[in-house]
């Protein structure tokens, strides 16, 4: 994720990152340049008939209302691309929290060492799991395991569960052994199954993308709408209209790229979340109660 100092907003008129999207489709900027440069040559060099370029002038009135009906299209989808770039991370911010809830209440509720040593562990592990498990897969390499934990994950599939089951094994074990009394599990039990529910808020974001259909309608909406402009514009501006059309179809393609970015937003792409971040938080602030 990006972090930047949003008061300073002169200075990232001329800033250029890579994650901008005038460097992600300038191959399609020129591309559309040529086709409507074309399309207003075609139109001033073989309509002569100057009622005919008069007539097609009057479509700015039709191109107004259809851009009216376009950007209310793209409205509905960056907000809902951004509805799910924050539920994202509100639940990311719910893991942070019952991570530490769950941490001070197994510090507070025994001292043995042991299972502070296993839940220093433990709880991490969940968090690194899950940020990998919305990505490509687990990174074993990440998870602090020991060998007979690490051939037991290799064999599941969702391993975030298992990290769960692992903590429900333990507290079970713990209120055998007089650890813990059964309103001290009930109340551990409230943070940890918190863990579960918030994996699987986050995979319905990650797995119901916008519905196909109408993500290549406004594909096609946009470019169709685009590539027409020059010939109302030509009359009025000659060659300068595929200008026009280039400056239009680089606002609104751009927001539809920065919609698709946002909606999963548990990837690697630069404004993602910041998931990796969080998980060292996760852990910093867990060993810091556990004192591990």
């Amino acid at each position: 994720m990006i972090k930047y100092e949003p008061k300073f907003w002169f200075k990232h008129i001329f800033t250029f990152h890579k994650s901008d999207t005038i460097v992600v489709m300038w191959k399609e900027l020129i591309y559309m340049g040529l086709f409507t440069l074309g399309l207003a040559y075609l139109e001033i060099n073989f309509i002569e008939d100057e009622a005919d370029l008069k007539t097609l002038g009057k479509l700015k009135d039709v191109f107004a209302l259809i851009g009216f009906v376009l950007s209310l299209l793209l409205v509905f989808r960056t907000n809902s691309a951004y509805d799910r770039w924050w539920e994202g991370r509100k639940k990311w911010g719910e893991l942070i929290n019952n991570s530490r809830n769950l941490a001070i209440k197994i510090d507070t509720m025994t001292a043995d060492s042991s299972y502070h040593s296993f839940f220093s562990r433990m709880i991490p592990n969940y968090a690194y799991a899950m940020k990998e498990h919305l990505r490509l897969g687990v990174k074993i390499e990440e998870l602090d395991l020991t060998e007979a934990e690490i051939e037991e994950i290799n064999k599941k599939d969702h391993k975030t569960s298992y990290i769960a089951q692992k903590m429900y094994w333990k507290l079970n074990e713990m209120k055998k052994n007089k650890e813990l009394s059964e309103e001290e599990f009930l109340s551990i039990d409230v943070n940890l199954k918190t863990f579960s529910d918030i994996t699987g808020a986050c995979e319905r974001i990650k797995n119901t993308p916008m519905p196909y259909s109408y993500s290549s309608f406004l594909k096609k909406f946009i470019f169709v709408f685009v590539s027409t402009i020059p010939l109302s514009f030509v009359a009025s501006f000659g060659y300068y209209s595929a200008l026009i059309a280039v400056f239009i179809f680089y606002v609104l393609v751009s927001m539809e790229i920065l919609a698709e970015e946002i909606e999963d937003p548990f990837g690697i792409d630069e404004n993602d979340l910041p998931t990796d971040e969080l998980c060292q938080k996760i852990k910093e602030n867990v060993n810091e109660i556990l004192e591990y």
